[in-house]
């Protein structure tokens, strides 16, 4: 199966669409439910993930390039590997561009049209042309390739090829969700959600979701977890939201970390477990995330799931609050400390309070 470059980076410009909830009594870890982060629609897609650092772009192959253990089958022979993806896969384009152009003149092969859509859309051993790009991804997706499909809707929304056009986003979404494509599930469902070019249906969102996260997206885990929590599209259900952020946070989102911390750290649908959530909100406080900083600085504070550390502590709120975050008893735990522990806190918060002054690039 192609996969297309990594344009999970490029969708839609969307607003914040799923409700914060209420933030609890402070004798609990305040829950704080995030939105799914849209992805910027000015974002450009990578080079594919599949391309090797080793090998020059460009470079011919191997007289018989050994086929990816990956490789999708396709063709009119479905025992026969498509040696041109296991040449893309190796980087070496020239080649993966000779056998695609054969794959297709031979047998039609649809799977060859969308890599050779890849290869102009990303001017992998070919010079960079979005008009050849969109004439091989059409061609596929005409004949049903739903990656192809995917490439296409990614094309309308970044006006590739032509201008800007989110209806023809949509359709080509649609079509590829149909047939299963998890990543145009996932946006479909934002549409849905979004109602602008839908309407808003957050049960057909939720349905949308569960055929990404069960392919195992992690945003849409992520979301759809959300979903679980405030019923919203489905039943309220503690256990699923707990179990989706848990797979989530497996794959490294930031925002599911935070999530399945508190619910670990409250015992929400899961056998409560504070040191676990102690380390789960120092991992994402780690990375930038100011509501985990915020629930580290508590923990560091009172003792609950790690030994008390003041000086840690009044650090960590330091870092949250300069990143928006609002605790007033934390403010008054840090007031209430001696000078020279609560400076030894500035001082531990400071490069990172200085990179947040620092414009961002």
């Amino acid at each position: 199966m192609i996969r297309i470059a990594r344009v999970i980076a490029a969708t839609l410009a969307l607003v914040a669409i799923l409700v914060a909830a209420p933030r609890p009594a402070a004798a609990q870890s305040p829950e704080v439910t995030a939105p799914p982060k849209p992805r910027p629609a000015d974002h450009k897609p990578h080079a594919p993930s599949t391309k090797p650092s080793a090998a020059p772009s460009g470079a011919a192959a191997p007289a018989t390039p050994e086929p990816s253990p990956a490789a999708a089958t396709t063709g009119t022979n479905a025992a026969e590997p498509d040696m041109a993806y296991g040449a893309f896969q190796r980087g070496y384009f020239l080649t993966a561009f000779a056998l695609a152009t054969h794959r297709v003149e031979d047998k039609g092969d649809i799977k060859a049209m969308t890599l050779l859509g890849e290869l102009y859309a990303g001017g992998s051993g070919v010079p960079q042309n979005d008009a050849k790009a969109a004439e091989w991804y059409k061609l596929a997706a005409d004949r049903g390739d739903r990656d192809a499909m995917f490439a296409l809707a990614m094309f309308a929304l970044e006006g590739r090829a032509g201008p800007r056009d989110r209806e023809a986003s949509a359709k080509w979404l649609a079509a590829a969700a149909k047939l299963g494509h998890p990543l145009a599930a996932y946006d479909l469902a934002l549409l849905y959600i979004e109602g602008q070019l839908f309407p808003q249906d957050f049960k057909r969102a939720a349905a949308l979701l569960h055929a990404a996260a069960q392919a195992g997206n992690p945003e849409a885990q992520y979301a759809l977890g959300t979903f679980y929590k405030q019923g919203r599209g489905v039943p309220m259900d503690a256990a699923q939201a707990a179990r989706l952020w848990g797979l989530a946070a497996i794959a490294d989102n930031t925002d599911a970390e935070v999530e399945y911390a508190i619910a670990l750290y409250n015992g929400a649908g899961v056998a409560r477990n504070e040191a676990g959530a102690a380390a789960l909100f120092r991992k994402a406080a780690l990375k930038g995330n100011p509501v985990a900083q915020d629930r580290l600085a508590r923990i560091l504070a009172d003792g609950r799931g790690a030994p008390k550390n003041p000086v840690e502590a009044a650090k960590w709120h330091l870092i949250s609050k300069a990143a928006g975050e609002t605790d007033l008893m934390l403010d008054d735990f840090v007031n209430s400390l001696d000078a020279d522990t609560r400076a030894a806190g500035e001082k531990a918060a400071k490069p990172w309070l200085d990179a947040l002054k620092r414009p961002k690039s």
